[in-house]
């Protein structure tokens, strides 16, 4: 079962383990003096779904700490059923460090697939598919399209821009026309079963990690 941790993040409990860590060992005489430590956490231990390395931080520091080393890849999925495959796409933006997880049409989610993630991730809302281009020229970077359509490619092989904005459809309907019609390129990823498509969370995982494949450097220690 989960629980709220002390800065409202999401416990992670297992049948029989508990995972994270407790109060800091020797009570408050021997807390660190790093201000990216939370007093909360320090005193109550840290059960949060987060690597060793940001065990007791807070989660400002956390983030602060994420910045100096996001990737030049941006990812935006089409929000027009309250589709919760974005909660999937932003838990997996935040393990790959993306620099902002966009979100295009309808501004509610459900956040539940996310397991806290968005707290870490840099979010942006557009209202339509024309506001998300109009951004993404602005900031001189090309849309790639990810879906299963007649003249798409495959990712596996390609080679990726290192500044791009990777796209994903709605779970049932993929790609919207406009969607398609204003992307640079549009990339599928190769299936070898009866499934016309695969789940739209794991397409995106899929497409995240082959450009971290192609630009990506160690990940910290």
């Amino acid at each position: 079962m989960d629980a709220a941790g002390p800065d409202g993040g999401r416990d992670v409990r297992r049948e029989g383990v508990e995972v994270g860590v407790g109060p800091w060992p020797g009570g408050e005489a021997a807390w660190p003096e790093d201000p990216r430590y939370d007093p909360e956490l320090l005193a109550h231990g840290d059960r949060r779904n987060v690597v060793d390395r940001y065990r007791y931080w807070t989660v400002e520091a956390i983030v602060a700490d994420i910045d100096t080393r996001r990737h030049p890849l941006h990812v935006a999925i089409e929000n027009f059923a309250h589709d919760m495959n974005i909660g999937s796409v932003v838990r997996t933006a935040n393990a790959f460090a993306v620099a902002e997880v966009h979100i295009v049409g309808r501004r509610r989610w459900n956040r539940r697939g996310a397991m806290v993630t968005d707290r870490y991730q840099h979010l942006r809302h557009h209202d339509d598919v024309a506001a998300l281009l109009a951004w993404a020229g602005a900031a001189g970077l090309p849309v790639l399209g990810i879906d299963n359509v007649p003249g798409s490619v495959p990712i596996e092989g390609r080679t990726l821009p290192r500044d791009c904005v990777m796209l994903f459809g709605q779970e049932s309907t993929g790609l919207s026309p406009a969607a398609l019609a204003g992307c640079a390129e549009i990339l599928h990823i190769t299936q070898y079963g009866s499934t016309r498509s695969i789940n739209a969370g794991a397409a995106a995982a899929v497409a995240m990690h082959a450009w971290m494949v192609q630009h990506a450097e160690p990940a910290p220690a």
